[in-house]
C-alpha cells in the first residue's frame, strides 16, 4: 500500500501569481457554476452567449459525466482574454459560434446551447469538424481541460512523481485492481 502526501504543494507566492493571472478562472472553479449561469456576464471581449456556447461545446467535445460544469467553464474562460488580445481569435470564435447557432436554428429551432439532446449537438459539431474554429477549440480544450490540476484526481491521476523519487517509488507498482 502506498502512502501519498495529501498536503498542498502550493505556496503563497504561487497562489497569488495564479490568482492574479486568472481571477475569473478562480471564481469559476471555486463556486458551483453551471453552463447556463451568469458567470459569462463577466466576459470582456466575447459575448456572454458565446461563452456559454463554448462551455456547452467543451462538454460535448470532451464529455465526462463525472465532471462538473465548473471545470468546463474554467477551461473556456481563458479564451476571453485571448480574444481581447487578438482580433483574429475573437473573429474566429464569434464566427464559429454564429455558424453553430445558425445550423442549430435551422435544424432544431433553437441556438446550439439550448439544444436539449447531446446527440443532436454532437451531430451539429460533426458538420463543422473540418473548420478552423472546431480545430482550435478542440486543440485548446485538450490542454486547458486536462491540464487543470483540479481535474486530475477525478481521473485518478496523482500528478507528477518526479519530486517523490520517480515512478519507481511512486506509481509504478500501485495497481491494485489487477489480481
Amino acid at each position: 500500500m502506498r502512502e501519498v502526501d495529501r498536503r498542498s504543494k502550493i505556496d503563497r507566492r504561487k497562489f497569488l501569481t495564479t490568482a492574479a493571472a486568472a481571477p475569473a478562472a478562480v471564481v469559476a472553479v471555486t463556486t458551483g457554476l453551471s453552463v447556463d449561469g451568469a458567470w459569462a456576464d463577466n466576459a470582456q471581449a466575447l459575448k456572454p452567449e458565446t461563452m456559454k456556447t463554448l462551455a456547452r461545446v467543451a462538454r460535448d467535445v470532451y464529455p465526462h459525466d463525472h465532471l462538473a460544469d465548473q471545470y468546463y467553464i474554467a477551461a473556456v474562460i481563458p479564451w476571453d482574454a485571448k480574444a481581447a488580445s487578438d482580433p483574429q481569435v475573437k473573429a474566429l470564435i464569434e464566427q464559429g459560434v454564429a455558424l453553430l447557432n445558425e445550423l442549430a436554428l435551422a435544424r432544431y429551432k433553437s441556438p446550439y446551447a439550448a439544444v436539449a439532446w447531446e446527440e443532436q449537438r454532437v451531430a451539429l459539431l460533426r458538420e463543422i469538424e473540418q473548420t478552423e474554429f472546431f480545430g482550435k477549440v478542440r486543440g485548446d480544450l485538450l490542454v486547458s481541460l486536462y491540464n487543470n490540476h483540479d481535474v486530475w484526481p477525478k481521473f485518478g491521476y496523482e500528478g507528477s512523481s518526479a519530486e517523490h523519487g520517480g515512478y519507481i517509488n511512486r506509481g509504478f507498482n500501485d495497481i491494485d485492481w489487477l489480481s
